[in-house]
C-alpha cells in the first residue's frame, strides 16, 4: 500500500481496459465485445463433415475389380490418401532416421515391428548427401482381398533404393504393415 492510503497502480481488481485509450474496450463502436481486441480474422473452424469447396474427390482405384474392391479404405478415402502411399511415407521417415521406430507402433503387426527395430538403427534410407529422400513412385497389387503388396522407389539425389512392404486389413478395417524389406544398397 502506498503511504497516502491508496492502492498502487496496476494492483487490485481489474474491471476492463480503459475505453478512452485506442484498442481498449469501448473504442470499437458496434463490434462484438466478446471478441479479443485487435482481431480482424473472421474465419471460424471448419466443420470436418462438410467438404471444402474446390477439393478434388478422393482418388478412384483403377485396374479391375480386384483393385477397386480393396482401395480406397474408409479412412484413406476421407483423407484422400491411398493406404500404400501413406505407409510408404511413414516407413521412409522411420528408415531414413527422421522419425523413431515407435512412431509406427500402432500401424504395424508384431513381426513387422521387429523388422523395423532391426532395420532402423542402421537407417538404410538415410541419404549420403544433404538431399532428403523421397518416395518417387509407389505402386501395389492385391494378391487376395484385404492384403496389399506395395513397392516404392526411394530417391535421394541420383541414388534410388527399393522398398517393399505388405499391408493387411484387420477386423477393425484398418491397414497395418505386416512386413518390410529394403533392397540392396548400391
Amino acid at each position: 500500500m502506498a503511504t497516502d492510503g491508496t492502492r498502487p497502480a496496476g494492483r487490485g481488481r481489474q474491471t476492463g481496459a480503459d475505453p478512452t485509450r485506442p484498442g481498449g474496450r469501448g473504442s470499437r463502436a458496434g463490434t462484438d465485445p466478446t471478441r479479443p481486441g485487435g482481431r480482424h480474422d473472421q474465419r471460424r473452424p471448419r466443420d470436418p463433415r462438410v467438404p471444402r469447396q474446390g477439393t478434388p474427390p478422393a482418388p478412384v482405384a483403377v485396374g479391375g475389380p480386384a483393385r477397386s474392391a480393396v482401395l480406397p479404405s474408409t479412412g484413406a478415402a476421407v483423407r484422400g490418401v491411398r493406404p500404400h502411399d501413406w505407409f510408404a511415407e511413414r516407413l521412409l521417415a522411420v528408415l531414413s532416421g527422421q522419425r523413431p521406430v515407435h512412431w509406427m507402433l500402432g500401424h504395424t503387426v508384431a513381426p513387422a515391428y521387429d523388422q523395423l527395430i532391426d532395420l532402423a538403427p542402421g537407417a538404410p534410407l538415410r541419404p549420403a548427401s544433404r538431399v532428403r529422400p523421397r518416395v518417387s513412385r509407389c505402386d501395389w497389387r492385391a494378391p487376395v482381398p484385404g492384403v496389399l503388396e506395395a513397392f516404392a522407389r526411394i530417391a535421394a539425389g541420383d541414388r534410388v533404393t527399393a522398398m517393399a512392404f505388405r499391408l493387411e486389413r484387420g477386423p477393425d478395417h484398418r491397414w497395418r504393415c505386416a512386413a518390410v524389406e529394403i533392397g540392396p544398397r548400391p
